[in-house]
């Protein structure tokens, strides 16, 4: 974060200082955290009130661990040394925290943009990623693009929330050239606060899928929300469309400027040709782009090639990656570099189709970080094409959360898709995801195709007694289904038993 005073702070999120005599000159020169453990010395500590831990009880601690000022609803004391009593905490104190974490975001962002035109500056550019499915994983790819062009602030993890965006946004300074942003939604309007904190210079659209349906309350609803990111775009800026998506293409009369496509249809600005997939699950293709908007890679209309050889596993990844290269394009980074960064690129967040080779022979592909109907069709794919007719094919699935209404429809349709793919063993976890093993029996499995179990632990049990060397594992639920438990268990090299 770029050094402010207390005063700065105050004034950037309508807050008064606490105490009144504290000196307004005091400066917040390094990070700003939600958690005291990861306290600097001179951070901002924002007390953010929690479902289960309220952060105003963690200021003192947070102080004393080097946090020159704290973001608070209300004045704090801690206590003061050699029990001489209550000591005031220097605080900016507000309405409402979470609302002046974002407008100390929006007004950071604002300094950093003034400061990139002005001589010698940074030229700063703000590329928000959205979609129903792949954000996390484009956004890993954009970040490796982009850090090979220049310094490179990007979330970690998934941090696409009002809470994650803005600190993602906080941790840009004057030396930064590209701010990459997830951006996630699960209702109307969510969107549009977080474009309001930092308004992208490139938008990328991926695809409007059926993630959280109940939120929305339905397709064109999530097709709604998700075209509050081209609409919050910079004037001019430009909007990354999936073009394989007619809900996301229509989106292009929103773009107040450029229109920069992607896909497997010919007709798209940056698309793959001859893709194929490999026995390991990862894709190779030859990207072809012709000149994105506003960069203009040669004269009108030419078109210019290079290969990409994917790391990642899964077919579907590929896409990630057209989207991830049409937004590097737009911030002007060169085709060829974009190709080898493409090529080199890594699953850099947990959870995400992180397969594993176990020293017992067992392959584990762990995609248990979150899960809707698409990116459980995409994941079943890839476990089929990584054990191919060899190996037996193992898919342990957990609930895919906010579906709503139509969450035991969904859950069956994935038990029809399990059945079409010749899984050979399918373990589905949880009374609310029981829908799956429904849909596959009526599409015609029988036997110990399917099993059920309660709980993570029960799967846990099963597969001890059932993991064989040469089988493929892939485990996939929504995070709070807890299949990430098993996944960190299957992965790390001790079985599978807590």
């Amino acid at each position: 974060m770029i050094a402010m005073t207390a005063a700065q702070v105050a004034a950037a999120t309508g807050g008064r200082l606490s105490p009144k005599d504290l000196d307004p000159a005091t400066v917040v020169t390094g990070p700003v955290v939600v958690d005291s453990r990861q306290v600097q010395p001179g951070s901002l500590f924002v007390a953010l009130p929690g479902e289960h831990v309220d952060g105003h009880d963690y200021a003192g601690a947070a102080v004393r661990a080097g946090a020159g000022l704290v973001l608070a609803a209300r004045p704090l004391t801690h206590d003061g040394p050699d029990d001489g009593g209550p000591v005031p905490l220097p605080a900016v104190v507000v309405d409402d925290v979470e609302k002046a974490l974002g407008d100390l975001a929006r007004a950071v962002l604002a300094q950093l943009r003034e400061a990139a035109v002005e001589p010698g500056g940074t030229d700063l550019r703000v590329i928000g990623v959205t979609g129903s499915v792949g954000k996390t994983t484009t956004k890993d790819l954009l970040a490796q693009l982009c850090a090979a062009a220049g310094p490179t602030v990007a979330p970690e993890k998934s941090f696409n929330n009002e809470i994650g965006l803005p600190l993602t946004v906080l941790r840009a300074d004057e030396q930064t050239r590209f701010l990459v942003l997830e951006m996630g939604a699960s209702g109307i309007g969510h969107l549009q606060y977080l474009t309001e904190i930092a308004s992208p210079d490139v938008a990328v659209v991926l695809v409007v899928g059926h993630a959280h349906l109940g939120g929305f309350g339905g397709i064109e609803a999530v097709a709604r929300a998700k075209a509050e990111i081209v609409e919050g775009l910079v004037p001019g800026g430009v909007a990354v469309l999936n073009a394989d998506d007619p809900r996301v293409i229509a989106m292009a009369e929103k773009a107040p400027g450029p229109v920069a496509t992607f896909g497997t249809t010919s007709a798209a600005d940056v698309r793959a040709v001859d893709l194929s997939v490999d026995r390991a699950g990862r894709a190779a293709f030859t990207l072809d782009a012709g000149p994105v908007p506003p960069v203009e890679d040669g004269p009108a209309g030419e078109r210019r090639r290079a290969d990409v050889r994917l790391r990642l596993v899964g077919e579907h990844h590929a896409h990630n990656a057209l989207a991830a290269a049409a937004a590097a394009l737009a911030v002007g980074i060169p085709l060829e570099d974009v190709a080898e960064g493409l090529s080199a690129a890594d699953a850099l967040s947990p959870h995400r189709m992180h397969v594993v080779e176990r020293a017992d022979g067992v392959t584990v592909v762990d995609d248990s970080y979150n899960a809707n109907p698409d990116s459980m069709r995409a994941a079943l794919r890839a476990l089929a094409v990584l054990s191919g007719r060899e190996r037996r094919s193992i898919a342990v699935l957990g609930e895919m959360m906010e579906l709503g209404p139509d969450a035991r429809a969904e859950h069956e349709a994935i038990g029809l898709q399990v059945v079409r793919l010749n899984i050979d063993l399918t373990v589905v976890v949880g009374t609310g995801a029981q829908g799956i093993a429904a849909g596959a029996v009526r599409e015609g499995s029988w036997g110990d195709e399917v099993v059920m179990v309660p709980d993570v632990d029960a799967a846990a049990e099963l597969l001890e007694q059932e993991l064989r060397p040469g089988d493929v594992v892939l485990v996939k639920s929504s995070q709070d289904a807890g299949l990430w438990q098993l996944g960190d268990r299957l992965t790390s090299g001790t079985g599978v038993r807590a």
